[in-house]
């Protein structure tokens, strides 16, 4: 069983991101589910930027990661594209980080430090046509190069939230075989 630290993407807490932390649930995992947007959800990943810009970025990045403070250390971080922000900071930053997945995004290591801790496993998923992780490609990579035991899982298709099954971008099948290497990896760690 593994105790998942889960932030939501540009969107908000959609159903789709909340039944997806049930997924991990009903496998036996504690998950933690911070809103970053203060109970805002959006319809479209336009509008839900647009209030993230309104907000702020740094804003997201602090509230993440003051949402860890009275949780224990021993934590996997997982973020969905927008949420990747403040899991791979506190993956790479907090000591005692168990995991990072990051879904849709990944950052250059080089925003929160000088490297990936050795320690700390990491699984990286995208589709292998999203735009929206066309600039983020090369930093999935360079961190898979870097660290040994770092995965890069892309899938067919171009979609961005594949992962979220309250939206159009949803992917049933690229889902289903993201949770099972989730899993394996959970399990593993």
């Amino acid at each position: 069983m593994a105790e998942i630290l889960f932030f939501h993407h540009a969107q908000g807490q959609t159903p789709g991101f909340l039944a997806l932390a049930e997924e991990w649930r009903r496998a036996g995992h504690v998950v933690h589910t911070p809103d970053l947007y203060h109970g805002q959800s959006f319809d479209t990943l336009e509008a839900g930027l647009a209030y993230a810009r309104e907000i702020g970025f740094d804003h997201i990045l602090e509230a993440g990661v003051r949402a860890a403070d009275d949780l224990p250390s021993e934590l996997t971080y997982a973020g969905l594209s927008l949420g990747v922000m403040p899991a791979q900071k506190l993956a790479q930053t907090r000591p005692g980080a168990r995991g990072a997945l990051l879904v849709h995004a990944c950052l250059p290591v080089s925003e929160f430090g000088d490297q990936w801790p050795a320690d700390v496993p990491v699984q990286i998923h995208a589709m292998e046509a999203d735009p929206s992780f066309e600039e983020d490609a090369e930093a999935a990579r360079s961190l898979v190069e870097s660290v040994r035991g770092a995965e890069l899982f892309l899938y067919p298709g171009n979609q961005h939230l594949f992962t979220d099954r309250s939206l159009p971008a949803y992917d049933a099948g690229a889902t289903a075989l993201l949770l099972q290497r989730v899993e394996a990896f959970l399990a593993g760690h």
